[in-house]
């Protein structure tokens, strides 16, 4: 692995739009709430930019990139938001570029994409967690504290969600492995393509919303059957938001669907998890060694710190 320098306070944090253009009410608003700790912002083409849904042209999206990974005066880079279009841009992407410069890079949603992309082929942690777009309706402690926890090295950190979130044990254990994963559709996705996940051994997290019962079962029967699921450690599913049903019911709850592809496979599996399109996000830096425990508590302890 390589690993980005820790973010310290007063950091410069580079903001990007790799997806969509973010609005400019929200932009303000949750740019405030890393200016008044005492981080620096500086924002990229993209942040003004707009063609159609997207923040401007794939290829200019690639350049804003290159250009936060090149300027040495930006200490980390954090995505506005998500949104799509991530696989027109992943193809422009110079990852020697990017290997050559490594920084704390973060978001989730759309950006599962260059996650999964830029740690698989440079070996750099990446990180999925909250964007600006996380803090549209507000501060959330529970994202941030974590989140600076994470990328500023601190030491022995478990990552616990909220009681409140009532997340789930389906099938209980330990398992050990490097964390790797993201939005569910953008994983399922990319299968086939040279920028497929490599998940032997790992603890594997999967999100996701706005889907229907069906496809959610298609989508994890898919990942079944391309063997994506064959050696994994552990799984963790995170929120599902707003998923829907047809008008004849589809008679299984998440829960139900994972157990009935997954429950007689060997691994600790946990559910509603602190990751994807809720308020709550906890920050999980991809490739990193953990310890997925699903036994008294759930959490996953990281076994060493994600950044230098």
């Amino acid at each position: 692995m390589i690993k980005p320098k820790r973010l310290k306070s007063q950091s410069t944090i580079g903001i990007i739009s790799p997806s969509y253009w973010i609005d400019e009410n929200i932009l303000k608003q949750t740019s405030k709430i890393f200016t008044s700790r005492n981080f620096k912002l500086v924002y990229g083409k993209s942040i003004y930019t707009k063609d159609g849904p997207f923040a401007g042209s794939p290829e200019l999206r690639a350049n804003d990139i290159h250009e936060m990974f090149l300027d040495p005066s930006i200490d980390a880079i954090l995505c506005a938001r998500g949104g799509y279009g991530a696989n027109k841009v992943i193809p422009l992407l110079d990852y020697e570029l990017i290997k050559n410069h490594p920084k704390i890079f973060m978001g989730y949603s759309d950006i599962t994409a260059y996650l999964i992309s830029i740690t698989q082929r440079t070996k750099l942690v990446t990180f999925h967690g909250p964007m600006l777009s996380s803090y549209k309706h507000g501060f959330v402690e529970y994202n941030y504290n974590q989140m600076i926890n994470i990328l500023s090295g601190e030491k022995d950190i478990h990552i616990i969600p909220p009681k409140t979130m009532n997340p789930q044990i389906l099938k209980t254990g330990n398992a050990f492995g490097p964390l790797w994963g993201g939005n569910l559709t953008l994983v399922m996705n990319r299968l086939g393509s040279n920028d497929q996940i490599e998940t032997n051994n790992t603890i594997l997290f999967l999100e996701d919303l706005n889907e229907y019962y069906y496809s959610f079962e298609r989508m994890l029967i898919h990942l079944q059957r391309a063997g994506v699921l064959d050696n994994i450690a552990g799984l963790i599913i995170g929120e599902l938001i707003n998923m829907k049903d047809e008008d004849v019911p589809f008679a299984k709850s998440t829960d139900e669907i994972v157990m009935d592809i997954c429950g007689t496979m060997d691994f600790p599996i946990v559910t509603n998890f602190s990751c994807g399109h809720g308020t709550y996000q906890a920050t999980l830096p991809i490739s990193l060694p953990v310890e997925l425990q699903a036994g008294n508590t759930i959490s996953i302890k990281l076994l060493e710190s994600a950044v230098e």
